[in-house]
């Protein structure tokens, strides 16, 4: 997966999201999870990504829980979950496997996106392993101080104010200091930029795409 060009890889998140869109069987969304999580495999991706798709899942069945709670529907409760899973998984198998230079260069060089808009995407896609970090680091020392939420869902979730206010503005310190240190470095001043970073398409690139364009195609004539 690290040798696939970042373009494939980005064609690979939207086109897997409008499969999740369309897909309204519950076998077949698990047919979508499981190859995701074998192109993770065959990624050899780190221990990280799987603890970060362990805590999707466990998401996905609260999820799922409030949803048969709500419309007293297993199925349709399996179908939401499922659709969150397989949009989300695509997330990790792009920043698992690819680097933000390169998609920061695919995203100028091949889909002429102006430089300012790709680094922020890129920028922000970065930040969050970071922002995952301080979230567990924030927990850990509220517990420290006595922090134990309690209660019902809503008292929880009123509780966690605690977690999110310190993290809010840890997130707007660090955004002030890079918009400080991108001003300082000049950023925008130059309007033409080269990047040294090799994103050009292979012939395997072009048959993902292919193969990809015509699945979707199949969906959609079986769907009218």
């Amino acid at each position: 997966m690290q040798t696939i060009a970042p373009i494939t890889k980005l064609a690979l998140t939207v086109f897997v999201t409008i499969w999740a869109m369309v897909l309204q069987s519950l076998p077949a969304l698990a047919a979508l999870i499981i190859c995701q999580l074998l192109l993770l495999v065959i990624a050899k991706v780190g221990i990280t990504i799987y603890k970060g798709i362990a805590s999707l899942f466990v998401f996905a069945a609260v999820l799922a829980g409030m949803q048969y709670v709500l419309n007293h529907d297993i199925m349709l409760a399996g179908i939401t979950a499922g659709k969150m899973i397989a949009m989300t998984l695509v997330f990790f198998i792009l920043l698992a496997t690819t680097r933000m230079q390169d998609l920061s260069a695919a995203l100028v060089l091949q889909c002429h996106i102006p430089y300012e808009y790709a680094f922020m995407l890129t920028a922000a896609l970065r930040f969050i392993p970071d922002f995952l970090a301080e979230s567990k680091a924030i927990q850990e020392a509220q517990a420290c101080r006595g922090y134990s939420p309690q209660g019902n869902l809503f008292q929880r979730f009123f509780s966690y104010m605690a977690v999110i206010k310190p993290l809010v503005l840890k997130a707007v310190t660090r955004s002030e200091t890079m918009a400080l240190s991108l001003e300082l470095r000049g950023f925008g001043s130059r309007k033409k930029r080269s990047f040294g970073n090799q994103v050009t398409l292979a012939p395997r690139d072009y048959a993902l795409l292919f193969s990809m364009v015509l699945f979707t195609s199949y969906l959609f004539i079986q769907i009218s």
